[in-house]
């Protein structure tokens, strides 16, 4: 008589064995962000964080993912930024509110767990939690057949930070006149991708094409990094009305979303110079400019609202900032007015 075959986890495709050397392979990278506030790091069923230093603290929080951008990493094998992409988005959405980064915690599905790839992911993570000084207190890592196929992963971020009550920054004092600055993106960040990548095709052949004006791939231009402005805007919160992250929405979308009623944002288009991958996706793609206004950030990644008085000094801590618009009273149904 034959025996059944008995069923193992492994054999239903997950394998504990190597989820546990994964765990293992973090707390290398994790090591090297944990502050003193961090009480339990990694290994815990939960991290434990101490607050200290504020009189009246307000909790800031923020999850997000890097997107399609995931697909452009594995077609070409490299992961070494997409970590760095999650952090950096979360702090920019945390710092709009003026708020400090406290700690991170991360969430990585894989059809099929591969150490080198997690520890490639991870490592990103770790520098630039170390870069602002946010603690990487703890994440999941999930091996799940039948919801991923063997290849596909997926990568989200989940941030706390802080802010004095009092510090808030929330936008209702932006009023008619204040100035608009723009600090530059590196690229495309981690939003637009779909249609990036539907226009330039994702395979590796594609994505290994040489643009000789730019002295870069198609791919590597996809793959910068997403800025963290963190370190450049926090001398200068203290005279900041507002800020707009531009994320998932571009310019049009993001910018709304700090005014106050009754107020639009009047953008100079000419006054900074579109990033050359930008061209590129608008015109292979024969795209709209408007639409490519909605999807993208079009080079500027934070928009800061200030007083005329202040520009000065803004500019002087940030080079690189320029103003590109101001505000006035709202006359239509648009919040941002492209002129």
């Amino acid at each position: 008589m034959s025996q059944k075959a008995k069923h193992t986890y492994a054999a239903a495709g997950v394998d504990i064995e190597t989820a546990d050397s994964i765990k293992m392979l973090l707390k290398q990278y994790t090591k090297g962000t944990l502050r003193p506030e961090v009480l339990a790091g990694p290994g815990l069923f939960g991290g434990l964080f101490e607050l200290r230093g504020y009189k009246h603290p307000v909790l800031v929080s923020s999850v997000d993912g890097v997107g399609t951008k995931l697909k452009i990493a594995e077609s070409l094998d490299k992961y070494s930024t997409v970590g760095v992409d999650i952090v950096n988005h979360c702090v920019n959405d945390i710092l709009t509110c003026g708020a400090d980064p406290l700690f991170f915690l991360d969430y990585i599905a894989m059809g099929k767990l591969i150490p080198e790839k997690v520890a490639t992911i991870v490592k990103g993570m770790s520098a630039a939690c170390q870069e602002v000084g946010c603690a990487l207190i703890g994440g999941e890592t999930a091996e799940m057949p039948g919801i991923y196929a063997t290849d596909d992963y997926d990568l989200v971020g989940f941030i706390i930070g802080a802010v004095e009550k009092e510090n808030i920054i929330s936008g209702k004092l932006i009023a008619t006149d204040d100035v608009i600055i723009g600090i530059p993106s590196s690229g495309l960040h981690t939003n637009g991708y779909s249609l990036a990548r539907r226009i330039f095709g994702d395979t590796r052949a594609s994505l290994n094409k040489y643009l000789p004006g730019l002295g870069k791939t198609i791919g590597e231009l996809l793959l910068e990094p997403h800025t963290n402005y963190y370190g450049k805007l926090k001398p200068v919160l203290p005279v900041v009305k507002g800020m707009a992250h531009i994320t998932g929405g571009g310019l049009i979308g993001n910018i709304p979303r700090i005014l106050p009623e009754g107020l639009a944002a009047q953008l100079d288009v000419k006054s900074w110079s579109v990033p050359p991958i930008f061209h590129l996706i608008q015109n292979n793609g024969h795209i709209d400019t408007k639409e490519m206004y909605r999807v993208f950030n079009m080079g500027i990644g934070m928009v800061v609202f200030c007083s005329r008085d202040e520009v000065k000094e803004i500019l002087n801590k940030l080079p690189e900032a320029m103003v590109i618009g101001n505000m006035i009273k709202q006359t239509t149904k648009e919040r941002v007015i492209m002129r």
